[in-house]
C-alpha cells in the first residue's frame, strides 16, 4: 500500500469509529439532551474525519475542493442543527435527566 493509501485508510476508520461511538452514545445515554449531545459531536467529528480521507485518497484536484467546501459547511451546520434541536426540546418542556430518575 501507498502512504496516501494507508493515511486516507487512517482517517476513513477514525470517521467510522466516531460514528460508532455516536450510536453507542445514543442507546447507552438515558435523556433526549445526553443522546443528542453523544450523536451530534461523534457526527461532526465522523463525518469530516471520512470525507478528510476522501480528500487525501482524491489527490489535489477539483473534488478536493468540493469535499473542503463540504466539510466546512457540516462543521457550522452540524452543531448549529444540535443545538436547534436541543432548544426546540427545552422550548417544548422536555426535561432533562437527573440522577436517581427512570430512564426514558
Amino acid at each position: 500500500m501507498l502512504p496516501i493509501e494507508i493515511l486516507s485508510t487512517i482517517f476513513l476508520a477514525g470517521g467510522a469509529f466516531f460514528m460508532i461511538a455516536g450510536t453507542a452514545g445514543l442507546y447507552k445515554f438515558p435523556d433526549f439532551y445526553t443522546r443528542l449531545h453523544a450523536t451530534g459531536k461523534c457526527d461532526t467529528m465522523g463525518q469530516v474525519l471520512i470525507i478528510f480521507g476522501c480528500m487525501i485518497y482524491e489527490g489535489w484536484s477539483y473534488i478536493t475542493i468540493k469535499l473542503l467546501l463540504v466539510s466546512a459547511f457540516y462543521l457550522l451546520a452540524g452543531p448549529a442543527g444540535t443545538h436547534a434541536l436541543m432548544k426546540a426540546g427545552y422550548v417544548t418542556g422536555i426535561k432533562p435527566w437527573k440522577k436517581g430518575d427512570q430512564r426514558n
